[in-house]
This record gives structure tokens, C-alpha cells and sequence, in this order.
């Protein structure tokens, strides 16, 4: 149940929202071509999305876009009171208050390939200092502009992109200005030899672990990390054989960020470790 509701408009939308909500209560997020900040100030909540489920707790925030479906917002398994503060991000709004260049953080990077939604912001204290200067103004309203609502825009795009989080959040903001929605495999191929965890992996194709392992299985009838392990290992052997890399450097380059590991994972799947894997070969020639 909503308590209490303010909000700022810019250029006829609105902008930044404080919404004082008693447990039961459920939101559901339209899709629009628009992205938000949400910052949980006091209570917790649990953002939905599909099968993921983000519990967001109080001084922590969620940047999600908003341009699929399925994404809600309702209350966590605590029963106490949740005050949030949402700031929206609109396309329209951005190119008008940016009138030469978007900065970085709205431009699409490169050579990623992911269809990741939302992204869970750790306590920030910056951030929260933003946040209590916003609700100086909703506590005084009279001091509201548009030239001041202009630029707690830039404040808080500026703050998000000096997060240790601001990959991700460039990857989801991004999608603003170049919407690309990439099928489960190509996700997968083009991440076949980074260093992400299973749970990262996941996290790429907004799906839950369980439901990204049920799926991959689907697709390629194998477990996850075989499947990417094999890949990894068949790779390594490749650049043994063609290339002049330090076996350090192709343990790095094929997603191996332990050499101990990779010695031990490449010799069990071609009885040489890769020094004598590769002194096999050059003995042959």
C-alpha cells in the first residue's frame, strides 16, 4: 500500500519519484523505452524479473531498463515499512539536456555481447549523499527548477559511472540508444573464453542459474561447465600447436586465471601437460 507519493516533472515526465510503501505491495514495471535508478532508502524489496529475484536492502540501489517485460517490484520477507526513490531516465530527456554528446556512459561498448537488464549497486556514499540532497527538495518544493532537476540528472549519471559497478551499468543504459537483443548462443560464443562464472553467465541472459542450466543442456546437451571447459581446452591445444605464446599467456588468453589449474585440466584431457604437449608436436616437424 502507498503511504505517501511526490514527484518532480521535466519537460512534462516524470523524473524522480519518493515512494513511501506499507508491506503487501507489488509494482509492476512498464515497458517503455526509458531506464531507472531506484534507491531503497528505508526497508527492503525484492525485484522480480522472469525467475531472477534481487533483494535490494536499505542504502543499496537497482539500474534496470525498462524496455522488456516481466520486470516487478514488491516486498521483501521483511514486514517493516520501504521508502524508495526512483530517478528515470528517458531517451528524449537525455539527448535535450546533452545537446553535443552523450557521455560514455549512454554509448554502446564495444565488443560486448549480453542482454543484461538490471544491474544491483552496492552502499555508495556518494550516492546516498545524492539521494538526501533530493529529498531536501521534495521536503521543500518551492525550491524545485528545471535548470536544478537538469542537473541532478548529470549528478547522478556522473556518480554512476564512477561506480566500481559502470560496466555494467554502460551495458544497460546503453540499450537506450541501441536496443540489440542477442539470442542464448550468441551469448554464450562470445563469452566462451572470458573469465565470467556460471552465475555471471546467467546474470547475461537474465535468467536464473537453474534456469540457465536447464536451458543450456537444451542447446548443447551438456553441462555448462564441461561444455566452456572443453571449449577452453581445445583452444589452448589449438594455440600450442600454431602459435609462439608463453603457456601463461594462453592459459589468460583461453579463461584460465590459474596456471596450476589449466596444467592440471589440459593434462587430464590430453595425458601431456602443455609443455610437453607442445614439444610433441614440434618434434614432429
Amino acid at each position: 500500500m502507498v503511504n505517501n507519493y511526490k514527484k518532480h516533472e521535466l519537460y512534462g515526465k516524470t523524473l524522480i519519484q519518493k515512494i513511501e510503501l506499507t508491506p503487501p505491495f507489488k509494482f509492476d514495471f512498464p515497458v517503455t523505452e526509458q531506464a531507472c535508478f531506484l534507491y531503497v532508502k528505508g526497508g527492503e524489496v525484492n525485484y522480480q524479473f522472469n525467475d531472477q529475484q534481487i533483494n535490494i536492502e536499505s542504502n543499496y540501489s537497482l539500474l534496470l531498463n525498462c524496455i522488456q517485460s516481466g520486470k516487478q517490484m514488491q516486498h521483501s520477507s521483511s514486514m517493516s515499512n520501504c521508502e524508495i526513490v526512483i530517478v528515470t531516465f528517458y531517451p528524449e530527456i537525455l539527448k535535450r539536456i546533452y545537446d553535443r554528446e552523450l557521455p560514455l556512459l549512454f554509448q554502446k561498448p564495444k565488443n560486448v555481447i549480453s542482454n543484461k537488464s538490471s544491474e544491483k549497486i552496492n552502499n555508495d556514499f556518494l550516492i546516498q549523499k545524492y539521494i538526501e540532497g533530493l529529498l531536501f527538495y521534495f521536503e521543500n518544493p518551492s525550491l524545485i527548477n528545471e535548470d536544478i532537476l537538469v542537473l541532478k540528472v548529470k549528478e547522478i549519471i556522473l556518480l554512476l559511472s564512477q561506480t566500481q559497478n559502470s560496466e555494467s551499468i554502460q551495458l544497460i543504459l546503453s540499450q537506450l540508444f541501441s536496443p540489440t537483443v542477442y539470442t542464448f548462443k550468441q551469448i554464450i560464443e562470445a563469452n566462451l573464453f572470458s573469465q565470467l562464472t556460471i552465475e555471471e553467465l546467467a546474470h547475461q541472459n537474465n535468467l536464473s542459474v537453474s534456469s540457465f542450466k536447464r536451458e543450456f543442456a537444451k542447446i548443447y546437451n551438456d553441462t555448462p561447465a564441461n561444455y566452456i571447459k572443453v571449449k577452453k581446452l581445445e583452444k589452448a591445444a589449438e594455440l600450442l600447436e600454431f602459435s609462439d605464446q608463453r603457456i601463461t599467456e594462453i592459459a589468460f588468453d583461453c579463461g584460465f586465471n590459474d596456471l596450476a589449474n589449466f596444467t592440471k585440466s589440459f593434462t587430464s584431457k590430453y595425458n601431456l601437460s602443455p609443455t610437453n604437449y607442445r614439444q610433441k608436436l614440434n618434434n614432429k616437424l
